[in-house]
C-alpha cells in the first residue's frame, strides 16, 4: 500500500472526527474524492489502493478540476468546493508526510477560480401565497407539506436545518421559536410568527412521537431527505404556476424559500446585521447580496435623490467650417 492511502483512511476517521465535521461536510468529501480516485484510475492506469502522492500533483490535479467544469459540467462554485476539499487533505498530509513537502505546497498553491456573482432569487408576496396553498391539506401529506414550506418560508432555514428539525426542538406559546443546529455546529433559535406557531401546533397534533421523532417525517416516520424536500418543492411550484404564472418563469429551490425569508425582512426594514443572525450567516458580508437584489429598495434610494439639473435642447448641426477643418 502507498503513502496516500493511510493517509486518507487517517484524514477522515480521525481529521475529520476531531473537527466533528458535520455529515453533509463528510459526505461532500467523500464524494470528491471518489472522483479524483476514479478520475487517476482513468486516466494512469493504477488501481486506487495503488496510487501516490506523486501521481497527485499539481497539473494533475489542475487537470482534474478542469474535468469538473468541462466533462462533468460542474459550476465554478462546485469546482471551488472540490478543490477546498483536496487542500484540507495536503495540509493534513503536510504534517503526516514531511517528504512529500514541495507537491504538496504546489497543490495548496492552486487557487480557487473566480466567478461572476448573480442576483439572488426570491419569490414575491403573491408567489408565496400560491406555493403555501398548492398543497392538498385534505391528506396527511398535504399537511406535512403546508406545514414546512411555512416554516421554510418563515423562518429562512436551510434545508438540512429543516430536514434535521425534531418535535423537541418546537417551543410554542409566548416566544414560539424552532431551534436548530447549523453551520459551524452553531445552535440557534428563530421565532415564529403567530400563523406558523398556529400551524404548527395543528400539525403536532396529528402523529404520535416522542420529542426526538422528526418534526417533518416521511410516511414511515424516517426523518426526510434534503432531495425529498427539493423534489416535494418543485411539485408544489409547478402545481402553484398555473395560478400565478411568474412561478414558472423561477427555478424554485429549498434555498429559493430561505432568500424569500432574507427579502421579506428586508423590506420589513430589518437591517442586515439582524437578517445575519437571524439566518446563521457568519457575519454580514454574505447578506449583502439581499441588498443587491432588492430593486425595490434602489428605486426608493433614487426617488430621495435630487433631479440632474440638465435641460432639454434641440440638436445644433455642427458648424460646416469647423466641420471641414477638423476632417483635414
Amino acid at each position: 500500500m502507498t503513502a496516500l492511502a493511510p493517509v486518507l483512511e487517517a484524514f477522515f476517521t480521525e481529521r475529520l472526527a476531531q473537527r466533528q465535521a458535520s455529515p453533509h461536510t463528510v459526505a461532500s468529501y467523500r464524494d470528491t474524492f471518489c472522483l479524483l480516485l476514479r478520475y487517476a484510475h482513468e486516466h494512469l492506469g493504477k488501481p486506487p489502493a495503488q496510487l501516490d502522492f506523486a501521481d497527485l500533483d499539481a497539473p494533475f490535479i489542475g487537470a482534474f478540476l478542469g474535468h469538473l467544469e468541462a466533462g462533468r459540467g460542474n459550476s465554478i462554485a462546485t469546482r471551488n468546493n472540490r478543490l477546498a476539499a483536496i487542500h484540507s487533505l495536503f495540509s493534513y498530509a503536510a504534517l503526516r508526510r514531511p517528504e512529500h513537502a514541495a507537491l504538496i505546497s504546489r497543490v495548496l498553491a492552486i487557487p480557487g477560480k473566480r466567478a461572476g456573482t448573480t442576483l439572488v432569487s426570491f419569490l414575491t408576496p403573491a408567489e408565496t401565497t400560491a406555493l403555501l396553498a398548492a398543497p392538498d391539506r385534505s391528506s396527511w401529506l398535504g399537511r406535512r407539506d403546508h406545514a414546512l414550506l411555512l416554516a421554510a418560508v418563515q423562518t429562512g432555514l436551510r434545508v438540512s436545518e429543516v430536514t434535521g428539525l425534531t418535535r423537541g426542538d418546537v417551543t410554542l406559546g409566548a416566544g414560539a421559536n424552532l431551534r436548530c443546529r447549523g453551520k459551524g455546529r452553531k445552535e440557534r433559535r428563530t421565532p415564529l410568527t403567530r400563523t406558523t406557531a398556529r400551524i404548527i401546533t395543528d400539525w403536532l397534533r396529528e402523529p404520535d412521537g416522542q420529542p426526538g421523532d422528526p418534526l417533518f417525517p416521511t410516511r414511515a416516520g424516517g426523518r426526510l431527505s434534503t432531495d425529498a424536500v427539493a423534489d416535494l418543492l418543485a411539485r408544489h411550484a409547478a402545481t402553484a404556476a398555473r395560478q400565478c404564472p411568474s412561478l414558472s418563469r423561477k427555478n424554485v429551490t429549498p434555498h429559493t424559500l430561505r432568500h424569500t425569508a432574507a427579502m421579506n425582512l428586508l423590506h420589513a426594514g430589518v437591517d442586515t446585521s439582524t437578517i445575519a443572525l437571524w439566518l446563521g450567516h457568519a457575519g454580514i458580508k454574505a447578506t449583502q447580496v439581499y441588498l443587491h437584489a432588492d430593486l425595490a429598495l434602489k428605486e426608493a434610494a433614487l426617488a430621495r435623490t435630487s433631479p440632474l439639473a440638465a435641460r432639454r435642447a434641440r440638436y445644433q448641426p455642427p458648424d460646416h467650417l469647423l466641420t471641414f477643418l477638423e476632417k483635414l
